[in-house]
């Protein structure tokens, strides 16, 4: 299957994060380290999180945000259905706007499950 947007956002992502933590280990690097430690699994799952994280990607219109935590959710052990149920916890709290955004999750999910 061909690379996807929803594949590449997820890359472009990851290469900022990157780059920035080259560029500044003091801040890039550390807010890297961060992240990694805030998504392990504690009293939240690794997967909850990921799915948290995809909400308020989708609250906030981040199609990058919402890319790579579906990617990170699907590899958590999230299911479609959990996925889509998440999306709806960002349509309640972010409206019309979320719903548009919605979509980017929902082509992510197609895109990802079928690798």
């Amino acid at each position: 299957m061909a690379e996807g947007k929803a594949t590449k956002l997820a890359e472009e992502l990851g290469t900022v994060a990157a780059e920035l933590g080259k560029f500044s280990p003091k801040v890039g690097g550390q807010f890297n380290v961060f992240l990694r430690h805030a998504f392990e699994d504690g009293a939240l799952s690794a997967k909850n999180k990921r799915l948290m994280a995809m909400a308020a990607g989708i609250v906030r219109g981040c199609d990058w945000c919402i890319a790579t935590h579906v990617k990170k959710a699907l590899d958590a052990g999230a299911t479609k259905e959990e996925i889509l149920e998440a999306c709806f916890v960002a349509i309640v709290m972010g409206g019309g706007p979320a719903l548009a955004y919605s979509k980017v999750a929902m082509d992510a999910v197609e895109e990802l499950s079928s690798k």
